[in-house]
């Protein structure tokens, strides 16, 4: 009988696409919804666990579509996925700097038991912890630390919420689409789903100003979040927020570990440059490393992502400005001084007008063009942001 339902949704989904690829998209949408429903009800009775795979595949895909319809017809314009499966971050667990005790936790509890299943048998379990609150100063690799879970687990399928999508979404809606993600999560097992900016979605409300459909809305969500009539053993939940206090203190609670993402030690932030410059051509040394360490106390992973995007802009101001250019060995053009032998006193567009263009090439980044760039920014997290989440994480959390 399952198969009716199947089939049904085949049915569905070529008269959405039909309709899709004519541009009407107040016809298409009805019938994504309709489809989705019935590859819904199909997964509840099918057994071939290919087949369920390859229906959850679909079935993200359509969602994604008809929730970029309902965006077009909502606001006129396209708009994001709600949640995006299928491509695996590429964010290798190596690239993240620091964060031990964060990265030790969410091994121990989702990681090694997927890899090494047969570590933990007998008298030794995995940890319980399925549901991880990530919080800190903006910009400090809380996505960053998610993502590399979901590329370490491999297998799994990797769901990104997008809080603000959902805000904007009316409020039963947002009830559907989140139940419809959890579902899609436990199909998928082992799965991993993450709510950046979760305070969006389930901040603090006075009882005379909180809506009964927002109430009911995390009602659902906490519902979702503490599995109630499934086995979530292999679905992690992963959220992250820049302002752990505006959290709704249920669904604060109901995280099995809140834990900190501060801003990165001095060892962190020399392998983020590290990470940076790999593949860029520079003469950067060790002790420079250390001295971009020194410079950037007080800096966030953003920061330095930032300063590392102004560096590499330094070479190109350098060859634009320059008023020397000498050949290298490979018959290339570089910026020089008017001293360097072989010196020729040129600019960067009368060699280009010379038909030189594609032999113009801006020298290495040097520590010099860092310095130059640290001269003038400034770190973007403050003390009073910092001094608010250690004073969170002496009263409900845990340091990363």
């Amino acid at each position: 009988m399952y198969s009716n339902f199947k089939e049904q949704a085949i049915e569905y989904v070529k008269q959405a696409v039909q309709e899709d690829n004519a541009g009407n998209y107040a016809k298409a949408f009805p019938l994504y919804m309709n489809a989705l429903e019935y590859f819904k009800t199909h997964l509840k009775y099918e057994k071939n666990p290919k087949i369920k795979e390859a229906i959850t595949q679909k079935f993200t895909e359509y969602l994604c579509r008809a929730e970029e319809i309902r965006t077009v017809l909502d606001d006129g314009g396209p708009g994001p996925y709600l949640a995006s499966e299928g491509k695996k971050p590429k964010v290798k667990w190596s690239d993240v700097a620091g964060l031990d005790s964060a990265k030790q936790a969410l091994q121990e509890a989702f990681i090694l038991p997927l890899k090494f299943p047969h570590f933990f048998t007998g008298k030794r379990q995995p940890r319980s912890w399925r549901s991880f609150l990530l919080y800190g100063p903006p910009g400090c690799g809380k996505s960053y630390l998610a993502e590399a879970v979901g590329n370490e687990v491999g297998s799994s399928n990797f769901f990104s919420v997008s809080s603000l999508d959902l805000v904007s979404k009316p409020m039963d809606e947002r009830e559907k689409l989140v139940s419809n993600l959890f579902q899609m999560a436990r199909e998928s097992a082992p799965s991993i789903i993450f709510i950046d900016k979760i305070d969006s979605l389930c901040g603090q409300h006075g009882e005379g100003n909180e809506s009964e459909a927002s109430r009911h809305f995390k009602t659902e969500l906490l519902a979702q979040m503490q599995g109630v009539g499934h086995n979530d053993q292999k679905v992690l939940i992963l959220a992250a927020t820049n302002t752990p206090y505006a959290l709704d203190e249920a669904i604060r609670q109901c995280f099995d570990k809140r834990i900190y993402i501060p801003l990165p030690y001095d060892q962190a932030r020399k392998h983020m440059f590290r990470v940076h410059l790999d593949g860029t051509p520079h003469n950067i040394e060790e002790s420079d490393f250390e001295s971009l360490a020194f410079w950037t106390e007080g800096f966030s992973g953003s920061d330095i992502s930032v300063c590392f995007k102004g560096a590499m802009l330094e070479p190109v101001r350098k060859t634009r400005d320059a008023m020397f250019f000498v050949k290298n060995s490979s018959d290339i053009w570089v910026p020089c001084g008017p001293e360097q032998p072989g010196a020729v006193q040129i600019t960067m567009l009368e060699l280009a007008a010379q038909g030189h263009a594609l032999k113009i090439l801006p020298p290495s980044i040097s520590n010099e063009d860092f310095m130059t760039v640290l001269a003038r920014q400034r770190p973007a997290v403050s003390k009073f942001d910092l001094d608010v989440h250690e004073r969170f994480t002496k009263e409900f959390g845990e340091e990363g």
